[in-house]
C-alpha cells in the first residue's frame, strides 16, 4: 500500500474538519435515516465518526479505508461496534448486494480517476437491488454570493494544501462537474437531492436503475 498520506494529521484531523463534516452528516441522516437491521458500508469511513453516528440504530457496521492511520483512529473509537477493512475500495472484500446503504463523504473527489470509476462500480456491485447510495462532496455550482464564494475558496484552499496528487484528483472531479456526471455515467438514479454551502457542496441519496 501507498504511503499513508493522513499519517501527519490524524491527531487533529477531527478538530479541524468537524465543524463542516458534522452538518454535512446530519444531513445525509435527513435524506436516510437507517432502521435497525440495515447492514451499512461507509466508503472511505476515515475516523469513523460517520459510524458513530448512526450506532443508535442498531446496524451492523461496516467502513474501508486505505489510511492506516485513519483507520486506527476508526478502531479506538469504535472498537468492537464496527467491521472495519484496510484497504483500496476499488477491490472490497464484500459479497455482492449486502448492503441496504452504502455511504461515501468527502472521498471521491480525491481519488484518481480510474480508481474513482472501480470504487463507485463495486460500490454498486454490494449494494442490494433495494438499496440506497449517500454521496456527498464538492459541487461545481453555480454558487451563490457570498457564502457560495467563501465556501469554494476554503474547499480550494484545503485541496491546495494536501499534497499535489490530491490537489489534481480534485481538479479532475471539478473539470468533469463531479457527482452529476459520475451519478449518469454510472447508471445510478437520483432519489433525492439537496445543495448546500452556497452551491460548494451536495449530497446525492441514489439507487441502482
Amino acid at each position: 500500500m501507498r504511503q499513508d498520506p493522513y499519517r501527519s494529521i490524524v491527531r487533529w484531523y477531527d478538530r479541524l474538519f468537524e465543524p463542516l463534516n458534522r452538518g454535512l452528516r446530519v444531513l445525509g441522516l435527513r435524506l436516510f435515516l437507517p432502521t435497525r437491521a440495515m447492514t451499512i458500508l461507509d466508503v472511505g469511513c476515515g475516523t469513523g465518526l460517520y459510524l458513530e453516528m448512526v450506532q443508535r440504530y442498531q446496524c451492523a457496521l461496516y467502513g474501508i479505508d486505505r489510511s492506516p492511520s485513519m483507520l486506527g483512529a476508526a478502531r479506538k473509537r469504535l472498537g468492537a461496534e464496527a467491521h472495519l477493512h484496510l484497504g483500496d475500495a476499488s477491490g472490497m472484500p464484500y459479497a455482492d448486494r449486502s448492503f441496504d446503504l452504502v455511504t461515501s463523504m468527502l472521498a471521491l473527489h480525491e481519488m484518481d480517476p480510474a480508481i474513482r470509476s472501480a470504487v463507485i462500480g463495486e460500490m454498486k456491485r454490494v449494494l442490494k437491488p433495494s438499496g440506497s447510495m449517500l454521496l456527498i462532496d464538492f459541487h461545481p455550482g453555480p454558487v451563490r454570493p457570498l457564502k457560495g464564494w467563501l465556501t469554494k475558496l476554503t474547499i480550494f484552499a484545503a485541496e491546495a494544501a494536501a499534497g499535489r496528487e490530491h490537489f489534481r484528483n480534485y481538479r479532475q472531479f471539478m473539470a468533469i462537474r463531479g457527482l452529476p456526471t459520475l451519478i449518469t455515467q454510472h447508471t445510478l438514479a437520483v432519489k433525492k437531492q439537496r445543495v448546500v454551502g452556497g452551491g460548494a457542496l451536495v449530497l446525492f441519496l441514489l439507487g441502482v436503475e
